[in-house]
Order: structure tokens, then sequence, then C-alpha cells
């Protein structure tokens, strides 16, 4: 006893949102420590990693023929499994000063729909990379618990999820799961369908970060009251030159509608399935919206226009994850005893 007392004296507990997009850290009574993109630059000879998360996303589209940026989740899950396990020893590393004397005790946030494979090999990464114990979350668990729902209510309490490589919607009472659903369509997917937008309209060929930029300069789901526009250079694809063209948030719109309308469907099909006691309380309730995605211009507006139902975008999308992972490590002992 006095040997776990001690450990957990020197230990530092960390919560993990491992996103495809972006990682987040949550170190227990510190808050958010670490934000970096979810990105590994690695020697092509050696497998050596070069950087990792801000300095690695820099040279994305940008590296020597020796070295590749890449990302290693995709759609939420591991996609790498050797560079996620380095780079969560990065992470853990740089936010766990005791963490080679003493391991830390990891939460780290899932999609919902991952599978029991996906899930072991979460764990092992984590345990691989330098954690002592590790507990797997529900990432739409995560996120209500991030932005504060009461979910050990016997009311319904809806929760929409947008990362960058999945979507998850989830209706939670009794602090349990009702219904939850995992689309792998996120910020990626959008950022996809810029890319071959332009391509299709323009013959112009861009990258990922210049999609993501478009994306949140003018992204919408539904009209605005001023509509934007912005000029954007890339590659003719035809001519191989560089070139420089004006489009506006009308064709982003567009460009955005196939995956938004995607996300919308689900959310549809999540209250369907919702047993009628519960849905009479989200008359009411609505829905909270999570994730980089819901940042979306008018993105609740259309939802709410498209259900019927109130729909709320969280006060920090982005940290809903990471902060409710923060908030199960304030009870870790409970949840480790908890099915997941």
């Amino acid at each position: 006893m006095i040997v776990r007392r001690f450990f957990g004296f020197l230990s530092h507990d960390i919560g993990i949102d491992l996103g495809t997009a972006n990682t987040l850290v949550y170190v227990k009574d510190k808050g958010i420590v670490l934000r970096e993109p979810s990105v590994v630059a690695v020697y092509n000879n050696t497998g050596k990693v070069r950087a990792v998360g801000t300095e690695a996303k820099k040279m994305l589209g940008r590296t020597p023929g020796n070295i590749r940026a890449v990302r290693p989740m995709k759609d939420g899950v591991i996609a790498d499994f050797d560079i996620t396990e380095e780079m969560l020893r990065y992470f853990i590393g740089k936010t766990s000063k005791n963490s080679k004397l003493v391991p830390p005790r990891v939460v780290i946030a899932v999609p919902s729909g991952i599978t029991e494979v996906e899930r072991r090999a979460v764990k092992e990464s984590a345990i691989h990379a330098g954690a002592r114990e590790v507990l797997l979350l529900q990432e739409p668990m995560a996120a209500a618990i991030g932005v504060g729902l009461p979910i050990d209510e016997p009311a319904a309490n809806m929760i929409v999820d947008i990362g960058g490589g999945t979507t998850e919607v989830a209706i939670i009472s009794l602090s349990g799961v009702v219904f939850a659903r995992s689309l792998r369509v996120g910020g990626d997917e959008l950022d996809n369908s810029i890319i071959n937008y332009l391509k299709r309209v323009y013959n112009l060929m861009i990258g990922e970060r210049m999609a993501e930029d478009i994306k949140i300069a003018l992204g919408s789901a539904a009209p605005l009251d001023k509509e934007l526009k912005m000029e954007v250079k890339g590659r003719d694809a035809l001519a191989g030159l560089p070139r420089t063209v004006t489009i506006t948030s009308e064709e982003i719109r567009e460009a955005l509608s196939d995956g938004v309308n995607a996300i919308v469907d689900m959310i549809k099909t999540a209250l369907e399935r919702c047993p009628p006691e519960l849905s009479a309380d989200l008359v009411d309730r609505g829905m909270v919206l999570a994730g980089g995605g819901s940042m979306i211009r008018n993105l609740d507006t259309y939802i709410s226009t498209a259900t019927g139902l109130p729909v709320i975008v969280s006060e920090d999308p982005l940290s809903a994850v990471a902060n409710g992972t923060g908030a199960v490590l304030q009870d870790l002992s409970y949840w480790l005893h908890e099915s997941v």
C-alpha cells in the first residue's frame, strides 16, 4: 500500500485525446498541457523518427526524398502501429517528467465503433510507449463529460463529436451509452472533398494543409449573412504550373454538402433508435456539438432545421474529449473497474 501511494505521488496520470488530426494531453491537476498535430516525420531508409507533432506537420508535402511525414492515425484508429507507438512515447515523455521512473496511468479516448483488435492495438501501443496502466474511454462519453453534460441523470443527453477522422453520435443516460454510432467521416474527409472539388472544377491541385485552411476560412453548412471569398494558390493539373484562383463560400458549401449530410443522416438514425421516453427529453434538451468539425459555420443551424431539435455548440469544442479524460482521471480507480 505504501509503495502504491509512493508511485501515485511520483506518477502523473494523463488523459490522451488520440485524434486523427491532433493529439491533446491532459495531465491530472494541471489541465491540457499539450496540443499538437498527430503527424510524425521519419527517415525512409532507417525508419528513425525525425520529428513529431507541430514540427512534423510543417514538413507535410515539403519533405526531401529520404524523409516522409505521415499521419499514423486513420479514421480515429491506428494505421501504423510502430509510428503511433513512437508518437505516444514522445507525447508521454514530454508531459510526464517521471515517466521513466514511474510510468503514468493513461486514459485514452477511442471511437465507439472500433473493433476489439483495434482496441488491443491502442492499448499495446500505449503500454509499449511507457504507460503503466491503460483505460480506453469511448470518445462520445469523454466528450459528454468534457462539455459538462449531466450524464448520471435518468434523462437523455445527446452528444455529437465531429473529429478529424470520425464523427461520434451518442445518447447517454445514467452514465451509460444507450445508443452510439461512429461514422468514419470527419474533418479529413471534408478536406478531401475540397481537394476533389477544386481539382474537378478548376483543374487545380492543392494539398491537405491548404484544404484545411480553406475549410476554416470559407466552410459553412448553411447560407451566410455575407458570403466570403479567398484566393487559393495551387498547381494547374494540366499545365503543371503554379496558378491562383478565387473561390467563394458558396462553392465550398457545395463541396462539403455530401459529408455534412452524411453526419445529419447519422444523427437522424440515432434519434430514430432512441427509446420514446428519452426522445421526449431531447425535445427540450436537444444536442451538444463538440470536436473541430462543429466549428463549421451554421452547422448547428443546419442540424437544428433538419432534426427540429435545439443544437448547441460547446464552449471549447476542440478540448471537449481531452477535458473528459481529465475528469475521469479525478476518479480513475472507479472507471478502471467499470466496463467501457
